[in-house]
């Protein structure tokens, strides 16, 4: 039998889910109500398949390191991992592309591409393995295969495949592919048990999808292929790492893989399949995962509530009062209030538009920001002011780097810092501290065995996060060029 390498697409910004979900930490990281969040259930979904050796991940190279820190907290050791590093988001035909010329080159064209995105739920493992394992009998015969999910309501906001003729073993050619369609077409739809979800996930032999996509999308192949070959491939400690070229990356066409390849092709066949399944596309599916008191009310913190009904109430750090409410659904963080109609949960996306537009941080960053080295919350800011608390794991570091703008000093709370400051290099212990002027090189690392805990105290003109000159850094961030002679 073939080998099968599960590819996980984990792009998007989820802006339905804001403000929990944002840009630089989007939708497959959100925790549920196991503890769990939506990539590592997919991470250890794809793993758990039988046979599985090898797990393929297409990400933004900006949260690389919040997904390797996600893998490992769920186990990564039974499994080798490859990533595909996006500069950024083309939509997932250049996605696929990627993935099955990388598969081709290092494992082979016999081998199948299981194509899972990173931020939907399966809820039931068994009945997914086993429309796996349909969708692999079809791909091995050249089919590119996709699964259909049976349909529990009129539902607007999917896409939907129609059944053609019957296959082997259950499943259907497809027919065609259905944009997202009005009520009335919904219901029937439902009605007439020929339609099914459009779940967006593939199984694909990658010879068969390299030559279809050589027939019916030869822009998206030829542009891949031409970016890869000038991308950069490094050997980790558990697979490869693919870091797509910024500029030939940005060439490629901007097309999903339904757009581009599946509704042209002839080749396509569907596998219907009731798996437990949800996209947690809006609050509102988020709601239905949670059991609710005897007024159909939610509430994660600590609340008082009066004639409140059918409520959804998110407010982990916060008191909530609330008089007189229903069918509300309130998302509280550290830097964003969130306040909708829970029939009107589709349109928080407008929100997060809006702030894009503006530049508003809200968009992109949490108040706690991950990086490679661990991770810093803004605590409080003003005019001419920032004020910080950064946290180093272990024997991590952050980048040799200098800002134009403003001054730092750094504080230690708990733990131990080697501190470059200038041509100088020393130890700070607990309670000590140093000043760093703009114009200044500098670099923070932790020699110890237990976290480091400071507080940053930023002053200056400009306290912009992309104020920021990398001469060096141990996770690539630092352009070449920029190395200090």
């Amino acid at each position: 039998m073939s080998v099968l390498i599960p590819c996980i697409i984990a792009g998007g910004a989820g802006t339905r889910l804001w403000p929990v979900s944002r840009e630089a930490m989007p939708k497959p990281f959100m925790r549920l109500p196991d503890g769990m969040s939506l990539l590592q259930k997919t991470f250890n979904r794809a793993s758990n398949l039988p046979g599985v050796e090898r797990v393929l991940t297409v990400t933004n190279r900006e949260v690389v390191f919040r997904t390797q820190d996600e893998y490992r907290q769920v186990g990564t050791q039974r499994v080798a991992h490859d990533f595909i590093l996006e500069p950024m988001g083309r939509n997932t035909a250049p996605a696929i592309a990627a993935a099955a010329l990388h598969c081709a080159e290092q494992y082979g064209e016999d081998c199948l591409l299981l194509v899972m995105p990173a931020d939907h739920l399966i809820q039931d493992q068994e009945a997914f393995q086993a429309a796996v394992c349909q969708a692999m009998a079809l791909a091995g015969q050249g089919w590119l295969a996709t699964f259909g999910l049976l349909p529990t309501r009129a539902e607007t906001g999917f896409g939907y495949i129609e059944q053609g003729q019957t296959l082997a073993a259950g499943a259907f050619r497809v027919a065609r592919f259905v944009e997202k369609p009005d009520a009335e077409t919904a219901q029937g739809y439902l009605e007439g048990g020929r339609h099914l979800w459009n779940a967006g996930m593939f199984c694909l032999r990658v010879g068969t999808v390299l030559q279809e996509l050589q027939t019916h999308a030869p822009e998206v192949l030829h542009s891949v292929t031409h970016c890869l070959e000038h991308s950069q491939v490094k050997e980790g400690p558990s697979g490869l790492q693919v870091e797509l070229d910024p500029e030939c990356f940005a060439l490629t066409p901007d097309i999903s893989i339904d757009y581009a390849l599946m509704e042209l092709s002839a080749q396509v066949a569907v596998v219907p399949c009731d798996i437990g399944w949800s996209d947690i596309g809006c609050w509102e599916a988020v709601r239905e995962l949670r059991p609710t008191d005897d007024q159909g009310n939610h509430c994660n913190g600590e609340t008082v509530l009066h004639d409140v009904s059918n409520c959804y109430i998110d407010s982990p750090r916060r008191l909530v009062g609330a008089v007189g409410l229903d069918n509300l659904i309130v998302i509280d963080t550290p830097d964003a209030l969130l306040i909708a109609d829970a029939a009107r949960s589709q349109e928080v996306k407008v929100i997060a538009q809006q702030l894009k537009h503006q530049g508003h941080d809200a968009y992109r960053l949490h108040r706690t920001v991950t990086r490679p080295w661990g991770l810093y919350t803004v605590l409080e800011e003003g005019p001419r002011f920032k004020i910080k608390r950064i946290m180093v794991r272990p024997g991590e570091s952050l980048s040799l780097q200098m800002h134009h703008h403003r001054s730092e000093h750094w504080i230690v709370v708990s733990g131990m810092a080697c501190v470059t400051n200038g041509e100088e290099e020393f130890l700070l212990d607990t309670n000590e501290s140093t000043f760093i002027k703009p114009g200044r090189s500098h670099r923070l690392t932790n020699p110890g065995v237990i976290d480091l805990v400071m507080i940053e105290v930023q002053s200056g003109e400009y306290l912009g996060e992309d104020d920021i000159v990398r001469f060096t850094d141990i996770y690539g961030r630092a352009p070449a060029a920029a190395a200090p002679a």
